[in-house]
C-alpha cells in the first residue's frame, strides 16, 4: 500500500541532519537552538510542587485561567496593552503549535500568504496543507526589510503576512520604522491578516526595545502574536507558548487548538503562573545573552569568519563568502566533519536556497562549549578557505 504525501517536498530537516552528524564526528553542536545550561532552580521546584500538589490532570483547553492573567498583566507593562486573559490569550503546546493554529485558522484554498524570509520552517509546511498559497519575500541583503517587494506582491488573494522580530535565523530586529510601514500596508489593504513571531522577543540587545504589533493598535485588532515560554525560561523542551489576538480571532483559533492538542502540560502552567510574578526572570534577559553574545563574537572574531550583526535572539550569523564559494549546506557539513563544530547553513530558511555563504551560530552555551569551538576551528584554521 502506498499513501500520497500531502507534504512531499519535505523531508528530514536540517536540524536533525546537524544534530546527527554532529554526534558522529563528536562535533560541538552549535547547530540546532537550544540552550545547554541549566534551568532556575526556582522554576523546577515550581513545576516539582505543582505536581505534587496533584495538578496532573487537563488543564482548560484555553489554558490555565492564573498564566493568562499573568500573561495579560506582563503584556500590559510591556506594551502598554492588556489583552483580556478570557477571550484574548491562549496557552499552546510550543509556539509551533501556534503558528500551526493561527496559519490554519485563517489559510483557505487559493489564499495567498506572505512570508518573509529567511523564515523559520514551520511557516511554509502549514501554509501548504492548508492548500493555501505561500509567497517568499526575502529580507535585503543586510537583512533589512524589503518594503517595497512586501507592497508588490500584495494582491485581492493575499491573506495574511508572516513575520518573526527579533528574527530567527539572522539575528535582526525590526524597529519603529518598519512598524510604521506595516501599519501603511494593513491601512492600504485592509483585507489582511497579521501573525507576528515574538518568540525572542526578550533576548534584545543594546538597550534595543523590542517593537512587537501588540503596541500598535491598528496592527494588533489584525494580528496573532506568538510567543513562548521555552525560549524566555531556557526550557525549549517543555514546549509551552502562547498566542494573543482580538476575541473573533481569538475564537477561531481556539477551534483549531482544541484539535490540536487540546491543552498544554498543566504543571508547567500552574509553575509559571507563579514563575511570572517577578518580571526580573524576564527584564534580566538582554543582559543575560548580551553577554553571552558579546564573549561569542570575542571568540570568533578570531577566527577568518566575517562576523554579522547581532541585535536579538541567541544565534549569531557569520559569513564565510571571502573563504570559500561551497554551497553553505555542503560547507556547514564539512566544518562538521573536518573541524568538529555543527553549524545551521542560512539556505535551508529559504523556499528557493537562496545562498548568501552565511552560517548560523546558537550562542545560547556554556563558555566552555563556546571556547571548545572556537579553539577547534582555529587550531584547523586551514580547512576554513577551500577555493
Amino acid at each position: 500500500m502506498s499513501i500520497q504525501s500531502k507534504l512531499p517536498q519535505v523531508g528530514t530537516t536540517i536540524f536533525t541532519t546537524m544534530s546527527a552528524l554532529a554526534q558522529e564526528h563528536q562535533a560541538v553542536n552549535l547547530s540546532q537552538g537550544f540552550p545547554d545550561f541549566k534551568v532556575a532552580e526556582a522554576l523546577i521546584k515550581e513545576i516539582d510542587q505543582a505536581m505534587q500538589s496533584g495538578m496532573n490532570q487537563y488543564a482548560p483547553m484555553a489554558g490555565l485561567i492564573s498564566l493568562r492573567e499573568q500573561i495579560s498583566i506582563k503584556t500590559e507593562q510591556l506594551y502598554q496593552y492588556a489583552p483580556h486573559p478570557e477571550t484574548e490569550i491562549t496557552i499552546t503546546a510550543g509556539a509551533t503549535e501556534a503558528l500551526f493554529d493561527a496559519i490554519t485558522t485563517i489559510a483557505h484554498p487559493k489564499d495567498e500568504i506572505i512570508v518573509v524570509e529567511p523564515a523559520y520552517d514551520s511557516y511554509i509546511p502549514a501554509i501548504l496543507l492548508s492548500k493555501a498559497t505561500p509567497i517568499s519575500i526575502s529580507l535585503k541583503k543586510d537583512f533589512s526589510v524589503d518594503w517595497e517587494a512586501i507592497k508588490k506582491a500584495i494582491n485581492p488573494q493575499t491573506k495574511a503576512i508572516i513575520f518573526n522580530t527579533p528574527h530567527n535565523p539572522t539575528g535582526r530586529i525590526w524597529r519603529k520604522e518598519d512598524m510604521q510601514q506595516l501599519e501603511k500596508v494593513v491601512a492600504e489593504n485592509p483585507h489582511l491578516w497579521l501573525i507576528s513571531d515574538e518568540v525572542y522577543e526578550h533576548i534584545i540587545f543594546d538597550n534595543e526595545t523590542h517593537e512587537s504589533v501588540l503596541k500598535y493598535p491598528t496592527l494588533r485588532e489584525k494580528s496573532f502574536v506568538i510567543s513562548s515560554f521555552g525560549k524566555t525560561y531556557h526550557a525549549t523542551g517543555w514546549k509551552i507558548g502562547y498566542c494573543i489576538a482580538p476575541v473573533a480571532l481569538t475564537q477561531e483559533f481556539r477551534k483549531v487548538h482544541q484539535f490540536v492538542t487540546f491543552s498544554a502540560h498543566t504543571p508547567t502552567q500552574v509553575a509559571l503562573a507563579a514563575y511570572l510574578k517577578n518580571p526580573n526572570h524576564y527584564l534580566e534577559l538582554p543582559t543575560f545573552y548580551q553577554e553571552r553574545r558579546d564573549y561569542c563574537r570575542t571568540l570568533l572574531s578570531q577566527t577568518p569568519f566575517e562576523l554579522l550583526p547581532c541585535e536579538g535572539t541567541y544565534f549569531q550569523t557569520i559569513s564565510y563568502a571571502h573563504l570559500s564559494q561551497e554551497n553553505d549546506v555542503e560547507y556547514a557539513k564539512r566544518l562538521t566533519r573536518e573541524i568538529g563544530v555543527a553549524t545551521i547553513p542560512i539556505s535551508v530558511f529559504y523556499a528557493h536556497k537562496t545562498d548568501h555563504k552565511v552560517l548560523r551560530v546558537c550562542f545560547a552555551k556554556q563558555n566552555q562549549t563556546l571556547e571548545t569551538a572556537t579553539e577547534r576551528l582555529m587550531k584547523k584554521s586551514h580547512l576554513l578557505a577551500v577555493q
